[in-house]
């Protein structure tokens, strides 16, 4: 695929991108400049020939990184948020609480006991654990690069030391496949950028194991 290209193939490269963070706009099926761009960035980024275009190594590769696009992503829709069924820890039911649950793997923005909006997250590994314990909102960034890893950690909330919630490219790639750090990955972008708007230095956070 090159520029110019148009079509379905060209969908669903789009939507590959997308799912890794190099591709922002709409999904519309064109090979168009920021389409060429997007490629140009993830060829750079694996050490990939720089052509723009997309040759059998490069769309082996990112197949091999991304999942199959669902059809509402391919066609821009973007799911209602569903009803959670989260068990919230004693410490999140006053005031304003960013809870936290490794068991369940959910995040959850409570107000006063009610759920405002949660979302899917993962944690660090067994070397790099997520820290259990009642924190606090120290500062947040919104375009935060890791000085130690390199790596885009984009909405990120710290509330202890390093460890921050923030979105993820590849728990959106790789899902509950890999881990973070000791941070907690969110893998959908709207809700964690969502959240990063909502939240406040100071505001209360927990994290908990049930």
């Amino acid at each position: 695929m090159s520029s110019g290209d148009k079509g379905d193939k060209v969908k669903d490269l789009q939507a590959r991108l997308k799912q890794l963070d190099w591709y922002e706009p709409k999904i519309d099926g064109v090979y168009g400049a920021k389409t060429v761009s997007a490629v140009k960035g993830f060829q750079g980024k694996r050490e990939i020939p720089v052509t723009g275009e997309v040759d059998q190594r490069t769309l082996d590769r990112l197949t091999a990184m991304t999942r199959k696009p669902t059809t509402d992503e391919l066609n821009n829709v973007v799911a209602k948020p569903k009803p959670s069924s989260m068990n919230l820890d004693d410490r999140c039911l006053q005031g304003r609480v960013v809870c936290i649950s490794k068991k369940q793997r959910k995040l959850a923005l409570v107000v006063d006991g009610t759920i405002q909006m949660s979302m899917d997250v993962r944690f660090g590994s067994e070397l790099t654990p997520t820290r259990n314990g009642v924190f606090s909102v120290g500062w947040k960034s919104r375009n935060h690069v890791s000085k130690l890893y390199g790596s885009k950690m984009p909405y990120a909330l710290f509330f202890s030391g390093g460890q921050a919630v923030h979105y993820s490219s590849d728990f959106a790639a790789r899902g509950y496949n890999g881990s973070s750090h000791g941070c907690v990955n969110v893998r959908n972008k709207e809700k964690v950028a969502a959240l990063f708007d909502a939240v406040s230095v100071g505001d209360k956070v927990v994290v908990y194991t049930g």
